[in-house]
């Protein structure tokens, strides 16, 4: 039995047992460090439906259902892409065609060179759950390890709030 303070995703974690819900995950910038801080929380499997590392734009469009003239339009990193890739991964990692109760999506440039010009550090994460969806968009500084990690913490938080 742990005394200490719960650390925010074993909040998120025991938040989501408590509703009776599942969450899934889509993944650019942070690469699977959000699926893999609720993974580490004991009894993740009773809610968490998996994570999708959606690191190439085209993933997000075909397995995320990210729409594929937005993305032409305005890139990966933008804030209608994370509130798409949310929803997507609600669906695509439901069950028996119910989707996921929560979606989780980070996308954003880690650096140390960004590949369209918006700034190092421009992080876009959103949640979407049945009660509707929320996008918070961050400008980070840090080195790459510092950016991700503070997306992953801050992607936690927002569904926290969200819940």
């Amino acid at each position: 039995m742990s005394f200490g303070r719960r650390n925010e995703s074993e909040r998120l974690i025991d938040r989501l047992k408590d509703l009776g819900w599942t969450i899934a995950i889509a993944e650019s910038l942070t690469g699977g460090l959000v699926t893999a801080s609720l993974i580490a929380v004991s009894g993740a499997s009773q809610v968490v439906r998996g994570g999708v590392v959606a690191y190439a734009t085209d993933v997000k469009a075909s397995v995320l259902g990210v729409d594929p003239t937005l993305l032409e339009a305005h890139g990966p990193v933008h804030p209608r892409v994370a509130r798409q890739m949310a929803d997507g991964v609600r669906r695509a990692l439901g069950n028996d065609g119910v989707t996921a109760d929560v979606g989780i999506a980070t996308t954003g440039i880690a650096g140390p060179l960004s590949p369209d010009g918006q700034p190092v550090g421009t992080v876009h994460l959103a949640v979407s759950t049945p009660l509707g969806s929320r996008v918070e968009s961050l400008e980070l500084s840090g080195d790459r390890d510092s950016i991700r990690a503070e997306a992953t913490a801050r992607a936690i938080r927002l569904a926290l709030d969200a819940l």
